[in-house]
C-alpha cells in the first residue's frame, strides 16, 4: 500500500525516487534532461546517478545526436536488474504475471481459482506456483524484490480481507501478507484490485505522466483506481475508488456489502449473467466470469437478449465513469479488469458518450476513454508494479495538490 506496508522498508530519498521515476518514464534521457525534469542540481543528479549505476538499476546506453557540442551520454533502466511478482487472488482465478524493473511481463500464467479451498492450502499452492516459475524462466531469486497481491476490497494490511465477496467469506480477516510472505520468503504487499490496476497501467507506460486517470474495472465486480501524475489516491485505508458501492437505486436489489441499489449489484457482470440465465439465454455455467465472457461473444454476433443485456449495464457502467470524472476532474478513464477483456470494445462507446455529453467541465477539456492492452491481467501486472515503485520510487502515500497543468512541485518539498 505504501512504504510503511508489511515486509518493506522506507527510507529512499526523494531525489533518488525522483530521478529513477523520471529514467523509467522516459526510457533514454540524459543527466541534463534529468535535471530540467527533476528540478534537482546537476551536483545532485551526477551523485544519485552515480550511485544508481553502482547498484546496477540504471546504464549509460551511448550518447545522444550531437547538436553543436559533445554528445550528451544517456541512461536507462537495467531492465534486468529487479523483478517482482504479482498475483490477483480470485475466486474464479489466480493470475500471476512476473515483471521486470520496466514494467515489461516477463512470464504470465493463471491456474484455477481460491474456489472452496482453505486460505492455508492456496497460499501453498501459490508458493509453489512462484518457486517453479521463477526456476523456468531462469531468474535469479537475489533480484526478486517481492510480491504484490491484489484482490477484492475493502483490505487490511493485518487481516487482510475484512469484508468479502460472497464467495470468498472464508477469506474474511484471514492473514493474507503474512501467510504468504511465511510460505514465499519473500516480502508481500497487498492492494485491491481496481488501485493495483490503475498503478499497473501507469508503470508500464498505459496512462501518460500527468494525466488525472481513474481505472474503471470489472472483473467479477466493479471498482476503480485513481491516479494524478503516477500518485494514487488511496483513502483513509488504502479502499478508496469503490465505485461499484454508489447507490443507484434506493430501493434497488440487495448488495453483498450491505446496502441496496449498488452498480455493483444492479449492472456488474454478476447481475447481467443473474438476468441472462432468467431470460432463458444458455451459459456454460462455470462460474460468472465465464458466463458473463460467454454473454459478451453472444453480444458481439449480434445475438437481440446478450445485446440488450450487456447494453442495459454499460448505461450504468457509464454512469459511473461520470460520476468519477465530475468529482476528480479526470481527463482519462481507462477500462480495465477481465470482464472488460471480453466486452470492452461494447462499453466503451457507451462511455464515451456519456462523458462527452455530460461531463461537467466538458467545455474545458474532454475525457478520453481506452480499454487497457493488458485489461485481463490488469491486477496481477499492478501486483507487479506496486512492488517495483514502492521499493525503487515510492511516492507520498495519498493525493498531491494539483495545480493548473500539473506543475511538479519543487524539489526537497517532500513530496516524490
Amino acid at each position: 500500500m505504501d512504504a510503511r506496508t508489511h515486509g518493506f522498508r522506507a527510507g529512499h530519498t526523494s531525489s533518488r525516487s525522483a530521478i529513477l521515476d523520471v529514467i523509467r518514464a522516459a526510457g533514454t534521457i540524459s543527466r541534463v534532461e534529468l535535471t530540467h525534469a527533476t528540478g534537482l542540481t546537476a551536483a545532485t543528479i551526477s551523485t544519485v546517478v552515480r550511485r544508481l549505476i553502482d547498484e546496477g538499476l540504471v546504464v549509460e546506453a551511448g550518447r545522444a545526436e550531437s547538436t553543436g557540442g559533445k554528445p550528451r551520454m544517456l541512461l536507462q533502466l537495467d531492465p534486468a536488474a529487479r523483478y517482482a511478482v504479482g498475483v490477483h487472488l480470485d475466486h474464479a482465478g489466480i493470475t500471476y504475471v512476473i515483471a521486470n524493473l520496466g514494467g515489461h511481463v516477463v512470464a504470465r500464467w493463471r491456474r484455477p481459482g481460491t474456489g472452496a479451498d482453505d486460505p492455508r492450502d492456496v497460499v501453498a499452492r501459490i508458493a509453489d506456483e512462484i518457486a517453479a516459475t521463477v526456476a523456468r524462466v531462469g531468474i535469479d531469486p537475489a533480484r526478486l524484490l517481492g510480491v504484490g497481491v491484489v484482490s477484492p476490497g475493502p483490505l487490511s494490511t493485518a487481516t487482510g480481507m475484512t469484508l468479502a465477496p460472497p464467495v470468498m467469506q472464508h477469506w474474511a480477516d484471514f492473514p493474507l501478507a503474512v501467510a504468504i510472505e511465511d510460505a514465499v520468503g519473500l516480502p508481500v504487499l497487498l492492494d485491491n484490485d481496481a488501485t493495483a490496476a490503475a498503478l499497473g497501467e501507469y508503470w508500464s507506460g498505459g496512462v501518460p505522466t500527468g494525466a488525472v486517470c481513474a481505472a474503471l474495472y470489472m472483473g467479477t465486480g466493479i471498482g476503480a483506481g485513481i491516479l494524478v501524475d503516477g500518485t494514487v489516491y488511496r483513502g483513509r485505508s488504502s479502499n478508496a475508488g469503490e465505485i461499484g458501492h454508489v447507490c443507484v437505486d434506493v430501493d434497488g436489489p440487495a448488495c453483498w456489502c450491505g446496502s441496496r441499489g449498488c452498480i455493483e449489484a444492479v449492472a456488474g457482470p454478476g447481475a447481467v449473467v443473474a438476468r441472462a440465465t432468467e431470460a432463458g439465454v444458455t451459459l456454460p455455467g462455470r462460474g460468472v466470469s465465464e458466463d458473463f465472457a460467454a454473454l459478451a461473444r453472444a453480444a458481439a454476433r449480434g445475438e437481440p437478449e446478450p445485446v440488450r443485456l450487456l447494453a442495459d449495464s454499460a448505461r450504468y457502467v457509464a454512469a459511473a465513469a461520470q460520476v468519477l470524472a465530475n468529482v476528480l476532474d479526470l481527463d482519462l478513464v481507462v477500462l480495465t479488469g477481465a470482464s472488460f477483456a471480453h466486452a470492452g470494445s461494447l462499453y466503451l462507446p457507451v462511455v464515451q458518450e456519456r462523458l462527452d455529453g455530460g461531463f461537467f467541465a466538458r467545455g474545458t477539456h474532454d475525457v478520453r476513454v481506452m480499454i487497457s492492452s493488458h485489461a485481463s491481467e490488469a491486477a496481477a501486472v499492478g501486483g507487479a508494479a506496486l512492488v517495483l515503485q514502492t521499493e525503487l520510487a515510492p511516492r507520498q502515500a495519498g493525493l498531491r495538490m494539483v495545480v493548473d497543468t500539473l506543475t511538479e512541485l519543487p524539489a526537497g518539498s517532500g513530496v516524490a
